[in-house]
């Protein structure tokens, strides 16, 4: 078999979602879009036990040992195409909730989609979508959480949730959680009407608010104070007397050094 082919994955369900399990697969969202243009009914958890191409935003390498969730859940028409980026922060929220279930609480969101915990990386998620032309709209939302190991080769520090939990955390017992925390978080959603909602849920949670960062765009950096998000999901980000609105960017946040979370001793 090639690297990075794909044999026949265990099949299984988990709170009404199908599962297909793969021992390799070049990367979920690769396979979610693929099963999308195949016209998937989604409710689909795609995941595999290792990437071979695992990737974050804008392309960025994202590491997928066996032990860590690399995870992508199909969703067919879950809300208008212009409001399926705020599905980022309904994963967000259910995959830190989830990540609390299973004994590691303290865990902040960073906008746009990286859970952190004391600064340091912990999880990061990915929405692609696709509209086809005589077929529904379709999202892969990704998500990806180390849970038995971390790099620690990388330009920013990272923890893993086993560490953090004190005990082994398995990919099944993840999923299970997060199947759970996401129908609830799906719910409040309401297919995007109840977005006021998951916005103040994701802010009591959110890393740096109040505080300085620095936001890098596509037109270069610019330094300020994390207001908050507006109506739709946007980073507010104050400086002088006026606010600007952001729409993508890395942020780094500021006036702190990420510091090696605690761990819990086994």
């Amino acid at each position: 078999m090639a690297e990075g082919e794909s044999a026949a994955p265990r099949r299984y369900t988990i709170q009404g979602w199908r599962v297909e399990r793969f021992a390799v697969l070049d990367s979920t969202s690769e396979e979610a879009k693929r099963r999308a243009l195949a016209g998937d009914r989604g409710r689909l958890w795609i995941v595999a036990d290792r990437q071979t191409a695992g990737r974050g935003r804008h392309g960025r390498d994202w590491r997928s040992p066996v032990g860590n969730f690399h995870g992508s859940a199909l969703l067919v028409s879950p809300c208008a195409v212009a409001d399926a980026p705020q599905l980022g922060f309904v994963a967000g929220l259910a995959a830190r909730a989830a990540i609390a279930d299973l004994g590691a609480p303290g865990v902040a969101l960073k906008w746009p989609n990286d859970l952190v915990v004391e600064g340091v990386k912990l999880a990061g998620i990915l929405l692609e979508g696709w509209t086809f032309a005589e077929a529904p709209f379709a999202v892969s939302i990704g998500i990806g959480v180390n849970l038995a190991f971390h790099p620690d080769d990388l330009a920013y520090p990272t923890a893993d949730v086993s560490a953090l939990a004190g005990r082994q955390v398995g990919v099944r017992e993840f999923l299970e959680r997060l199947a759970v925390r996401f129908d609830e978080r799906l719910a409040v959603f309401a297919r995007g009407a109840g977005f006021d909602r998951i916005r103040q849920q994701w802010l009591e949670a959110a890393a740096g608010l109040g505080r300085p960062m620095r936001a890098t765009t596509a037109t270069g950096a610019r330094e300020g104070v994390f207001a908050g998000l507006d109506p739709r999901g946007r980073l507010l980000l104050r400086r002088q007397d006026a606010i600007e609105t952001i729409e993508s960017a890395d942020i780094a946040l500021l006036g702190a050094t990420a510091a090696a979370p605690p761990r819990k001793k086994v």
